[in-house]
């Protein structure tokens, strides 16, 4: 099974991390691992045979010693997933803004123009029934963010003594500090653990004074970045980039992975896209210059490849500091890595 085929069949309500030598005379080789358990490893008497237990115990996000080489770990996140209980004014602005940060919108409402609305909106999928019934049908997982904005304190509680049975990655309820205060008392009242109840982000959003319903719908997408990157769930493989994968009939492509990062730059550890001969096929590692160079790095690799009969990956580090980049006032900063492997 091919390493791209093992990450899309990984069960998604659970811990999944990938491992990936980048130095070494093992570069290139990958493990995955999924609660905990070795499920997939690109060569079966290979590097991670004797280390996978020492590069477990890396941290996500960051490239580490183990066994004498560096290897990149990371928590594979999937496809953010927003589920939007209530398609008033505020989940408008709040859909708007979760379709440019390319996430899976579904909005729910028990009444069929609110829905309609939502998916005029640009939500993915729209669901006109009532709220306990159609959660009842959304299983939720590790990437599932929920958004409790409904008309009403009773759908608000009926939403999230659903929503707090499921896997989730947020849950988000609008209210005054009063409804707050008597949605916390009947969850207790229902024998909901006290510390999924503090769980939940009630009022919903970064406190910035939000008043319009777009000012709140940015208070509340802010609070979800906030929530995503503090447990680095920005790795992975992103939906664009493994769809232009797992493509039939594809040409040979170079996978660019950032796998560190000093100072400022766009993108952090973990951020892929996919290139080819003629340039990018999908994702970005930041944009401009610093992309362009690894961009065209990669279809040098891809030339070598028809040479050669295949490459070995390569890193390359790009100085955005103005070093070694030659229009300085198009740079922010900082130095980035960057691993090239064909696929």
């Amino acid at each position: 099974m091919k390493f791209y085929d093992a990450v899309g069949e990984l069960n998604t309500n659970t811990k999944n991390r990938m491992f990936t030598v980048c130095k070494g005379p093992h570069a290139g080789e990958k493990m995955i691992t999924s609660a905990g358990k070795t499920v997939w490893c690109s060569e079966e008497n290979g590097f991670f045979a004797a280390q996978g237990a020492c590069a477990a115990e890396l941290p996500n996000g960051s490239l580490s010693e183990a066994g004498g080489e560096e290897v990149f770990a990371e928590l594979l996140g999937n496809e953010t997933r927003i589920v939007i209980c209530g398609a008033g004014h505020v989940s408008m602005p709040v859909i708007s803004i979760a379709k440019m940060m390319r996430c899976h919108v579904t909005a729910i409402d028990d009444r069929e123009q609110f829905v309609r609305n939502a998916l005029d909106h640009g939500a993915d999928e729209g669901i006109c029934m009532g709220f306990e019934e159609a959660l009842a049908d959304i299983p939720g997982s590790s990437d599932t963010y929920f958004i409790i904005v409904t008309r009403g304190h009773k759908y608000d509680t009926e939403c999230l003594m659903s929503i707090v049975q499921k896997p989730h990655a947020y849950i988000g309820m609008i209210g005054s500090r009063r409804k707050v205060s008597l949605v916390r008392e009947a969850l207790a009242a229902a024998g909901v653990a006290q510390e999924v109840i503090d769980s939940v982000h009630m009022p919903i959003g970064l406190r910035i004074g939000a008043e319009t319903p777009e000012e709140i719908a940015v208070s509340i997408m802010a609070e979800i970045i906030e929530v995503k990157n503090k447990d680095k769930r920005n790795c992975g493989f992103p939906p664009e980039v493994m769809k232009a994968l797992q493509a039939e009939g594809r040409d040979s492509a170079v996978l660019a992975t950032i796998i560190s990062k000093q100072g400022s730059s766009p993108r952090g550890a973990g951020t892929r896209m996919l290139a080819g001969r003629d340039g990018i096929i999908a994702g970005t590692i930041g944009g401009g210059l610093a992309e362009a160079r690894a961009a065209a790095r990669a279809s040098e690799m891809l030339k070598e490849q028809n040479k050669n009969n295949g490459t070995a990956p390569v890193v390359m580090k790009i100085d955005m500091a103005g070093n070694d980049i030659e229009n300085s006032d198009m740079i922010c900063g900082g130095m980035i890595e960057v691993m090239l492997e064909t696929v």
